[in-house]
């Protein structure tokens, strides 16, 4: 299931698969600093969207298309 939103003008898809569910924000277009404090907000489950990790799509620049990278509900980055 995947659902599309806006927090603060922040646009994202919310995905659920298997149990767990994510957050996906595309900031290949438009830069998007998702610091530790803003992740653990917006996983709250009463007063975020409330995810078990973030992803976020980012421009690469070595070339490839994209670069993905994974953050916790409580903010930390996913190894």
């Amino acid at each position: 299931m995947v659902r599309p939103g806006h927090i603060s003008g922040l646009p994202f898809m919310k995905m659920h698969g298997l149990g767990n569910d994510f957050v996906v924000i595309d900031a290949r277009d438009a830069a998007v600093q998702v610091a530790p404090d803003l992740a653990r907000r917006l996983a709250d489950r009463h007063f975020g969207v409330g995810f078990d990790q973030l992803a976020v799509i980012e421009p690469d620049h070595d070339g490839a298309a994209a670069q993905l990278g994974f953050l916790n509900a409580d903010g930390s980055a996913s190894a």
